[in-house]
């Protein structure tokens, strides 16, 4: 019993240390991949397209307040101390509609964006599984958000999931827009990619 003792302790220290050898990692840099992303560019624009029409509709409504404004300014002292505090209360109060029209419009863009990243992570998910499996990795991370400060750019998925997901979902009229640059090697293809 005092022999298997040592034998026993000798296993179980260096069982965490075996199986630390065969991890294999490896990150995907998301912001990165939305951009190069067709569906994520056709989102941008689309959200782009929608916040200028409605940022120039506000635009021209907070023109024609302050022209309103630059005309009470100028007027207001041949009107009625009356009609001046009426008119400058309908000032105040459209103002204030605008400002409350800017939250909301702020509110539903961001409402807009998170709803269109959604249907894009939705299908990204799957895509950094399979590749994940294929590979054999034990974990992927997420560049920005995992705290990563250094990894090297062999264990960098990012081109990969951009070619499966382009090739898998095309954009408009099977058009591949957004796709990875040809000349950046994939991670598959790098000498050592996916281990550590």
């Amino acid at each position: 019993m005092r022999r298997l003792l040592p034998v026993v302790l000798a296993v179980s220290l260096f069982s965490p240390l075996a199986r630390a050898a065969e991890l294999k990692l490896g990150y995907v840099d998301l912001q990165r991949a939305l951009v190069e992303i067709g569906e994520g560019r056709l989102a941008r624009e689309k959200l782009k397209g929608d916040l200028d029409k409605r940022k120039a509709e506000f635009e021209a409504e907070q023109n024609k307040i302050r022209d309103d404004k630059a005309i009470l300014d100028k007027q207001g002292a041949m009107m009625s101390e009356e009609v001046r505090n009426q008119k400058f209360t309908e000032l105040q109060k459209r103002f204030y509609e605008l400002t409350q029209k800017a939250e909301k419009l702020q509110v539903e863009m961001a409402q807009a964006e998170q709803k269109e990243l959604r249907k894009i992570f939705d299908k990204i998910d799957p895509i950094i599984a399979a590749i994940a499996q294929r590979e054999g990795l034990t974990m992927v991370f997420e560049k920005s958000d995992s705290g990563l400060v250094y990894a090297p750019p062999s264990l960098d998925l990012t081109n990969e999931l951009v070619r499966t997901y382009n090739d898998k979902y095309r954009v408009a009229g099977g058009k591949k827009d957004g796709a990875a640059p040809k000349d950046a090697p994939a991670a598959k293809d790098a000498p050592g990619a996916g281990t550590k």
